[in-house]
């Protein structure tokens, strides 16, 4: 519904722009160790419907991307890691850069998905997650 609101104002100002839409590497891999089905099949719909918003509102000159970030260590995550402390220990050896993300590892990226400098992408996936889904 946001991104519906935010395209009719970028489509009645007539000059596009960008949207990014926060996925997850969940979206396409399978968490090894945890169920959530529910969360996954979430994630992979974000990344489709945006590729479908992107076909749909390219006309306009409106771009939209999923930014899909790996395990990143945040409050909640931390309360997590009290509850499951296996986790902790594991998440970091599941990836190939043997630790877990800050959520400022991603400003980057967000800033390069909103702004000119990708201006020829859309539709796509930017998956972040320290080789997670390579292996």
């Amino acid at each position: 519904m946001t991104a519906q609101a935010v395209a009719k104002e970028m489509i009645r100002h007539g000059r596009g722009g960008s949207i990014a839409i926060i996925a997850s590497m969940s979206g396409t891999v399978a968490n090894r160790g945890l169920i959530c089905s529910a969360y996954n099949a979430s994630k992979a719909g974000l990344i489709q419907l945006a590729r479908n918003l992107a076909s749909e509102w390219g006309p306009h000159g409106i771009r939209v991307n999923t930014l899909s970030p790996g395990y990143i260590v945040t409050a909640m995550v931390e309360a997590l890691f009290e509850q499951y402390p296996e986790r902790k220990r594991d998440w970091p050896t599941q990836n190939m850069l043997g630790k877990l993300s800050k959520p400022e590892e991603y400003r980057g990226a967000a800033v390069f998905l909103i702004s000119d400098a990708s201006s020829f992408m859309t539709g796509s996936d930017m998956r972040i997650d320290g080789g997670h889904a390579a292996w």
